[in-house]
């Protein structure tokens, strides 16, 4: 079934600012819509946003040109196509903007549309999106590492480190491990209130408590585990999205909330200590993202012992990744559909991850939508881990959601990932 009309509109995201929705028509009138996330901590080697900057609309942060050239140059070229065709939609969308990083077009716009196609295509075979683009038969059902605890470039705090979350490993199931996480989340917001410390909540859905360090952070985390009934590091266990290029300058990390600056070494150190004394699972972006020497005494003290986890180091994007796996740097990879632009492109990135033995986790965005890809992604592909925020607000317990229907549409072939999600060196 050939693609009839291809239409954009520029709609509002979790955090209030626009992004782009596209609607991809068929020529019986089958429909596929997708919306594109937005990141707040974005890594300099990201594919490019397009944003209007007319700083008389949303503070320059309207993105009505990316929806022109959606409706303009990209209908132009795929009205016609053959809707299955996700492979040959994404290249020549490449080619039609023709820079490295999706600067002319935006790479929100040709997201959109990828999705778009991607989604209509499911509907036209009237499946679930993660049986259109399966990457694996096996459709294991992911771990979800919930962000419970927001610091960093998520909220407004003295938190060094972005995220904390509480990972289910000790689950049977996904439904279960939701569950966990949600008591658990519970828990926590009654003993911060215990605390007088605030239970507002930063953008992914996170409590944001005025706390310095992420030792004290970890310690209330561990008692909100076991007054809920589980058993820290058996049941529920600890990741963290450290985010240091936020705070990394001229070769040193500059931790406000500890008062400290620390070399590479030094913060290889600090977060070993932190593994020795709580049961961290994975640790993502734990250096800068051009501190390669960095990474690999990391990764040479750290990888045999958890999850080290490249965002803004790799960015989703292949090339990067090659360099990772040719320096044997990190174990794992983010995936964010946006950061790479297309989703064929994803898919690629995962594969020559799984190739090398790289575990991935797909994610969301700080500024997120209803949409709820990326849910499908992560079974379709069978990677095992989720990051889609704390079990809170719309935005984020719809991929949650998502993966309850997708759980109980496999029935009893549905497999959890648990532990075995989890790449060590």
């Amino acid at each position: 079934m050939n693609i009839k009309q291809i239409h954009a509109r520029e709609i509002l995201d979790s955090r209030g600012f626009p992004t782009v929705e596209v609607d991809v028509v068929l020529d019986n009138d089958v429909m596929g819509r997708a919306a594109v996330p937005s990141g707040a901590s974005t890594g300099a080697y990201e594919a490019c946003e397009l944003r209007d900057g007319d700083t008389s609309r949303y503070g320059g942060k309207g993105v009505l040109k990316a929806v022109g050239n959606v409706n303009g140059e990209i209908s132009e070229i795929l009205v016609g196509i053959d809707v299955s065709n996700q492979h040959e939609i994404d290249q020549a969308m490449i080619e039609l903007d023709g820079t490295p990083n999706k600067s002319r077009l935006g790479a929100n716009a040709i997201l959109g549309v990828s999705l778009g196609v991607a989604y209509a295509n499911a509907n036209l075979n009237s499946r679930a999106l993660f049986q259109t683009i399966s990457q694996d038969d096996r459709n294991i059902l992911p771990v979800p590492l919930m962000n419970i605890i927001n610091g960093g470039a998520h909220a407004i705090n003295n938190i060094d480190f972005q995220e904390f979350m509480i990972v289910p490993v000790g689950a049977s199931t996904f439904s279960q491990a939701l569950q966990w996480g949600s008591e658990v989340y519970q828990v926590l917001k009654k003993h911060l209130s215990e605390m007088s410390l605030s239970t507002g909540l930063g953008d992914e859905g996170g409590f944001a408590p005025q706390i310095d360090s992420p030792v004290e952070v970890l310690q209330i985390l561990t008692k909100a585990i076991t007054s809920a009934g589980l058993t820290p590091g058996k049941d529920v266990a600890f990741a963290l999205d450290v985010a240091s290029s936020e705070f990394y300058s001229q070769g040193k990390y500059h931790l406000e909330g500890l008062d400290k600056t620390f070399s590479s070494a030094d913060m290889v150190d600090y977060l070993e200590g932190l593994t020795n004394d709580f049961p961290i699972l994975s640790i993502e972006d734990g250096l800068d993202e051009d501190d390669w020497d960095g990474w690999d005494l990391m990764t040479s003290r750290l990888g045999s012992k958890v999850q080290l986890v490249g965002d803004d180091l790799f960015v989703t994007n292949s090339q990067r990744l090659a360099t990772g796996i040719e320096k044997k740097i990190a174990n794992s990879i983010l995936i964010k559909l946006n950061q790479i632009g297309t989703l064929t492109e994803t898919l690629d990135v995962m594969k020559l991850a799984k190739d090398n033995n790289y575990s991935c986790i797909a994610s969301h965005r700080s500024g997120e939508t209803h949409d709820t890809t990326i849910a499908d992604l992560a079974v379709a592909t069978s990677c095992g881990q989720i990051k889609t925020g704390a079990p809170a607000r719309t935005d984020r317990v719809s991929k949650y959601n998502q993966l309850l229907r997708i759980e109980s549409l496999l029935g009893s072939s549905a497999l959890f990932a648990g532990n075995s999600a989890f790449t060590k060196n």
